[in-house]
């Protein structure tokens, strides 16, 4: 007899497989060939790296020695089978021990996620992620402060996200963290600790195009962000007075549309990862999408979010979605933080001269050595969250 876990992923996947179309890059698109990707996934597991930088590297080892090809299914299977070995663990240890069962849930999540990277692109993939998201909930019931699945209504559906508030403070100011490309809601909630100790709670939610969000990205997408807001105002555990706003990478765009479209409701918005104009251009993206900056098939993870399945549509896709043609650029708007590095392969850093040098002054962050978002050597990412983005956000959530 199944189990009421497996009866359920059952269940998700073919509601999935009626819902939404494969995508026509079943093939993995590149930049590497499979030993080149063998060997930097494992050297990025065993640095801690994005995107495997919450992944084992004994589990990163296991899996890629299953993994013969580069189709999406196979590695995805490779990490399906270590996730369901951490979930039967945390099914077993929840009889005796809550604690050590949080973190076995919470394994079989990493591990999960790591299956569905960079986007649902594949039957297995999309197993996944919702095996991911099973286990996320099971471990976000026994944390404390527990993750709060929350719910709100927009356009006739519901919108899904996740609230963590800080044990002892009522109502909590926010840091309301959106999901960029590859990520999802599940990994703001676990990369964001810093907050919670320190009194502030996380809202998470999915970027449009991505994760569990209703809609896919396009001119005026950012409309699900502020239903968010109306929400938040509803809630006497959260003071919706002292919210401030981060996007991390292609989210980055969304953190700066709602300092414009949403000034007079935040306290400011985190920049982080700055792709607001030039990033969308064929021009752009035809270099880009090779970067080895990216692990791979990075073509199809930025197709998936715009719902088109060539490169030629894909291209054809973004320039709509600038912020300049757009006419937001000379508007006032809420404090901005702006934060990428000079070296970024996968957004231009033009894109952060040309919003710093619009409408309202702002603060920016730029590692000159840095990578995407900043990153490099000497500044990881949880070094530039811990002394560039915490202390900026704490200023701005002040009473």
């Amino acid at each position: 007899m199944k189990s009421s876990f497996q009866a359920a992923i059952t269940a998700l996947v073919l509601l999935l497989s009626f819902q939404i179309p494969y995508s026509a890059f079943a093939q993995s698109w590149g930049p590497r060939t499979l030993p080149q990707l063998k060997a930097e996934a494992q050297r990025r597991a065993d640095g801690a790296l994005p995107p495997v930088d919450h992944v084992k590297p004994s589990d990163m080892r296991e899996a890629l020695a299953q993994i013969n090809s580069l189709e999406p299914d196979e590695w995805a299977k490779a990490f399906i089978t270590i996730g369901d070995r951490y979930m039967v663990q945390a099914d077993q240890l929840l009889k005796t021990n809550s604690d050590a069962a949080a973190q076995s849930y919470k394994h079989a999540w990493e591990v999960y996620n790591a299956a569905r990277w960079p986007t649902e692109n594949s039957p297995q993939k999309k197993l996944a992620y919702e095996k991911a998201l099973l286990a996320f909930t099971q471990y976000g019931k026994l944390i404390s402060p527990p993750i709060e699945v929350v719910r709100f209504p927009f356009e006739g559906k519901q919108a899904v996200a996740y609230l963590r508030l800080p044990n002892g403070v009522r109502p909590a100011p926010l840091i309301f963290a959106i999901s960029g490309l590859d990520t999802r809601k599940e990994d703001m909630v676990v990369t964001n600790d810093l907050f919670l100790k320190n009194g502030i709670g996380i809202f998470a939610i999915d970027q449009p195009g991505t994760g569990q969000s209703p809609l896919k990205i396009d001119v005026g997408s950012e409309r699900i962000f502020s239903a968010a807001l109306d929400f938040l105002q509803t809630r006497t555990d959260v003071d919706a007075k002292r919210i401030v706003v981060r996007g991390q990478s292609w989210a980055g765009y969304w953190a700066a549309i709602m300092g414009y479209t949403e000034k007079d409701r935040i306290r400011g918005t985190v920049v982080h990862g700055v792709g607001i104009h030039g990033y969308f251009s064929p021009e752009w993206q035809s270099k880009g999408l090779s970067t080895e900056e990216y692990l791979f098939d990075l073509l199809p993870a930025r197709s998936a979010v715009y719902g088109v399945s060539t490169r030629e549509a894909f291209l054809a896709y973004g320039p709509r979605m600038s912020l300049l043609t757009q006419g937001f650029l000379d508007k006032p708007s809420a404090p901005m933080l702006l934060i990428n590095g000079l070296k970024d392969t996968q957004q231009p850093i033009d894109d952060l001269f040309l919003l710093m040098s619009r409408g309202d002054p702002k603060d920016v962050w730029m590692n000159p050595a840095g990578g995407h978002m900043g990153r490099s050597p000497k500044w990881s990412a949880p070094e530039i969250t811990q002394k560039v983005v915490f202390p900026w956000v704490q200023r701005k959530l002040q009473p």
